[in-house]
């Protein structure tokens, strides 16, 4: 997340200003962004997920990213934005956002809060903005897990996750005295903080529950892949928000970040549509859904500092990694990542994450990019993730059972857990 272009106010923490210096029309830009992040979850996670997964199992799906939504929500507000976008060691931010103490409106006196990295917004929609964020990497985490983790113990592991993963990782990344931040490592939307952080946390999650009963033995239909059609173009319209938002500002660079995250979408959807038409001589909806996914992933952490063509570039690079990090790589890990999150999202977030070093254009942004910066926050984000993630789920197992029975699995999480079940 970079630094607002107008610094309207020397900041070294957050605290009070004049509220005559917020900037309305950035302000108005960011609120929109929000929207358009949390649509991606609510309902673009639940829709995407939900079409890919068994008949048995679309609902407990879509509960899982409603209640991981909420969740999160509240922690964000009692400790995690806190721990993330507040000053302290390089590691971990401080306790001074604890539920939002200070995060103030004065209308008496004319003073609002403000965060030091964005010191020409309200803190609460600098807040909110960022909460978006944290609700999607945790959601994304659920497309590994599906049709058979408990959904006490699943609300449990993301709360805990959120605090322990993505908090930390989101500090050493965008706040300015983050470690990685200092090293000057570039991550313009989140390609580590949200999509190399849920890969690895996907990969450790599919193998510690163990792959799905009948995984590899019998046909598993996806319920209905107009629900993914559906996800996936509602994750491409709220990805704007996303990767525009990050600029905290709408100018000009806000504008091309828009743009650059459009031509990464397309691109990535026709190189995986080219690379399963080779491999399998026919292309699928799924595939350019996937590809779709895979773009956008990548130009993630590009968006505010690469052209058009380099956007392209990415877009191509990312369709063709992903559709081999869904298909030979995930035969190789032997990991039952049932939706891909790994092959998508981690490998996607790996190479739009090394293609930014390599094709970060210093004009856009006056930043030097450095292919050794980003290869170390590649694998510090992947690194910490991978383990952190375990220790999580060894936490959430000492006081919930995390799998459910294999007769509850059979008969399905919708009816066995919820007491709920689609319509005929």
């Amino acid at each position: 997340m970079p630094e607002a272009a107008p610094a309207v106010a020397a900041l070294a923490a957050p605290g009070l200003v004049a509220a005559s210096t917020i900037q309305g029309a950035d302000t108005a830009w960011l609120m929109v962004s929000t929207a358009l992040v949390l649509l991606m979850t609510l309902p673009g996670i639940a829709l995407f997920y939900g079409g890919m997964v068994r008949r048995l199992n679309v609902i407990n799906t879509m509960a899982s990213v409603v209640g991981i939504a909420a969740v999160v929500s509240v922690l964000w507000f009692a400790l995690g934005y806190s721990l993330a976008f507040t000053p302290g060691s390089g590691f971990i931010g401080g306790l001074q956002r604890l539920g939002f103490s200070g995060m103030e409106y004065l209308g008496s006196t004319g003073q609002v809060a403000v965060s030091h990295i964005a010191p020409h917004l309200p803190e609460s929609v600098f807040a909110m903005f960022q909460l978006t964020f944290a609700i999607i990497t945790c959601a994304l985490v659920v497309g590994a897990l599906v049709e058979r983790m408990h959904f006490g113990a699943l609300l449990l592991f993301a709360g805990l996750w959120l605090l322990l993963v993505y908090a930390p990782i989101a500090h050493w990344v965008w706040e300015p005295g983050g470690w990685l931040a200092q090293l000057g490592a570039l991550d313009f939307a989140g390609g580590a903080v949200v999509h190399i952080n849920a890969g690895a946390a996907a990969l450790v999650c599919a193998y510690a529950l163990g792959p799905r009963s009948g995984y590899g033995q019998e046909p598993f239909v996806p319920f209905n892949l107009g629900l993914t059609m559906a996800g996936t173009g509602l994750l491409w319209v709220g990805w704007f928000g996303f990767n525009a938002g990050s600029a905290l500002t709408a100018d000009g660079r806000a504008g091309l970040a828009l743009l650059v995250t459009h031509i990464a979408a397309a691109a990535g959807a026709l190189s995986w549509m080219g690379a399963e038409w080779l491999a399998r001589k026919r292309a699928s909806l799924l595939g350019l859904c996937s590809g779709v996914v895979a773009g956008l992933v990548a130009i993630t952490p590009a968006a505010g500092f690469v052209t058009p063509r380099g956007a392209l570039l990415i877009g191509l690079v990312a369709g063709v990694a992903c559709y081999w990090g869904a298909t030979a790589l995930k035969r190789r890990l032997r990991a039952d990542d049932s939706l891909d999150v790994f092959g998508v999202h981690g490998v996607g977030g790996i190479v739009g994450a090394l293609l930014t070093g390599a094709l970060a254009d210093p004009a856009i942004s006056g930043v030097q990019s450095s292919m050794l910066a980003q290869l170390i926050a590649c694998v510090a984000v992947l690194g910490y993730s991978l383990v952190m993630t375990a220790v999580v789920l060894w936490i959430t197992s000492r006081f919930a059972t995390l799998r459910v029975r294999e007769g509850v699995e059979r008969v399905g999480l919708d009816t066995a857990l919820h007491n709920e079940q689609l319509g005929h």
